[in-house]
């Protein structure tokens, strides 16, 4: 009897990559792949690649390389797999292919093809945005004939294979997104905003639940569009409001702890939607807000929406239903045209939101995106000195952001208790904002949520002990 093939899945970039790499294992373990945490010892190994920045492409292309030093077979997959496809295959002929979405139904085949020895043809990248209606209600009809990772249409079957066993895991909403950003090539390789069936994302929920996870980290690329192509049914889903319907649906699924949800527009975050994040019980009272930069000159070249004001009222808004929200956001510094004053008025903005979390990005060319042909382009050495005075800035606000929880009690999900017990609070996503780590106690176990008190920070993160009131 010949032994079962062995496929190793190393993921890179965010958390809708990791969705896609569980898919594909449960796709590839339903095909008689078994699946490895050793790459020594696999047949093949397949790198889901990120291709949003610079940065992230160097990452995967290492990590593409460190792959072929296995001796394994290595196929690239991903985003920088699906923007690229055959030109990354004639320059890294060190992978023995660069599959794109649309193989990912038949990929437990075409690996057996590869190990076979047989050649897989590269992908030839499309803009994805043209293989579905422009009209958004439309495209439910459509996307049985389009591969949208994470859209399998599987009814009651989930299709997903866990990779690891974190109390926490990634639920995906929707795919691609119909903004127009400038900065921005995401929707011309993850295609149009498609929204998943609420019932799917259910099925999903309780089948996580099942697998011991307790939060659920609601991705998308764009989460506030949720619904806007789904026609009515009985009543439960439509247009602007499907979100707020499908939110405390999540949070009654029986085993789940905490409901979060990521990739806010503010422009497109509603009252209604407000309100439902911070006061709704077991979801998070968290937002994800993609400002990227307050000045309205700068917004505009980057068609985004917003200003100073109009964001610091969202944030007052926010506060008024939930004092002690958690509040992230991303911002690119360095945009084509930024002015001195515009950089002075995204401080001012800084300053006034009080944030917990901001991922601060210096602005760099992305091919075939708006922006790549502005005037206006910034010296690398600038971009470099506003992205440290900004940084700078972000580091003090934080740091005080987090002081300002002292005293405060909190509900934390531990998720580690090797060296020391960790955790996150309901301000805390995973990976990109800050954590809790638990002094003063014993024989807690990963997954159980602790009430505790805040009695001290370090930066970002929070040092907590349980609450004696408990």
């Amino acid at each position: 009897m010949s032994s079962p093939r062995r496929v190793s899945l190393l993921t890179l970039g965010c958390a809708r990559n990791e969705v896609d790499s569980e898919e594909l294992a449960g796709r590839l373990a339903a095909g008689g792949w078994e699946l490895s945490g050793d790459p020594e010892s696999s047949d093949v190994v397949v790198v889901n690649t990120c291709g949003f920045v610079e940065s992230a492409k160097k990452d995967s292309v290492d990590t593409l390389l460190a792959a072929a030093d296995t001796g394994a077979k290595v196929v690239a997959v991903g985003c920088m797999a699906e923007r690229y496809g055959a030109e990354l295959a004639e320059s890294l002929p060190e992978a023995d292919a660069v599959l794109g979405f649309d193989h990912y139904p038949d990929l437990a085949e075409r690996l057996g093809e590869i190990v076979a020895g047989h050649k897989v043809a590269s992908h030839t990248p499309a803009d994805r945005r043209t293989l579905l209606p422009i009209t958004p209600v439309e495209r439910p009809a459509a996307v049985a004939d389009v591969t949208v990772p994470g859209h399998g249409g599987w009814g009651p079957r989930v299709l997903r294979t866990r990779l690891d066993s974190s109390p926490v895991a990634a639920l995906k909403i929707a795919s691609g997104c119909d903004r127009r950003c400038s900065f921005c090539a995401i929707p011309s390789f993850r295609g149009s905003f498609v929204s998943r069936h609420p019932d799917e994302i259910l099925a999903e929920a309780a089948w996580l639940a099942g697998h011991g996870v307790k939060e659920l980290f609601l991705v998308s690329e764009n989460s506030t569009s949720y619904g806007k192509d789904l026609r009515r049914e009985h009543g439960d889903i439509s247009g602007t409001r499907a979100l707020e319907r499908l939110l405390p649906r999540l949070a009654e699924v029986e085993g789940i702890a905490r409901v979060r949800v990521s990739y806010l527009q503010p422009a497109e975050t509603r009252p209604d939607l407000v309100r439902v994040i911070a006061t709704t019980p077991g979801v998070a009272d968290y937002f994800d807000l993609s400002f990227q930069h307050s000045s309205e000159t700068v917004l505009r070249r980057m068609r985004r929406f917003g200003s100073t004001d109009s964001f610091l009222a969202l944030i007052e808004q926010i506060r008024g239903f939930a004092p002690a929200a958690g509040i992230r956001t991303n911002v690119i510094v360095g945009f084509p045209g930024e002015t001195e004053a515009d950089v002075d008025e995204l401080e001012r903005f800084l300053t006034g939101a009080r944030l917990d979390a901001v991922g601060v990005f210096g602005y760099s060319d992305e091919d075939g995106t708006e922006a790549e042909g502005f005037d206006g382009k910034l010296d690398e050495e600038v971009i470099a000195k506003r992205v440290a005075r900004v940084s700078a800035l972000v580091e003090e606000l934080t740091a005080q952001r987090a002081e300002e929880r002292i005293g405060d009690l909190v509900d934390v999900l531990v998720e580690d208790t090797e060296d020391e017990v960790s955790g996150r609070a309901a301000h805390q996503a995973p990976e990109v904002d800050g954590a809790c780590v638990l002094i003063d106690v014993d024989d807690v176990e990963v997954g159980r949520i602790v009430r505790c008190r805040v009695v001290d920070s370090e930066g970002v993160d929070l040092i907590v002990r349980p609450d004696a009131d408990r």
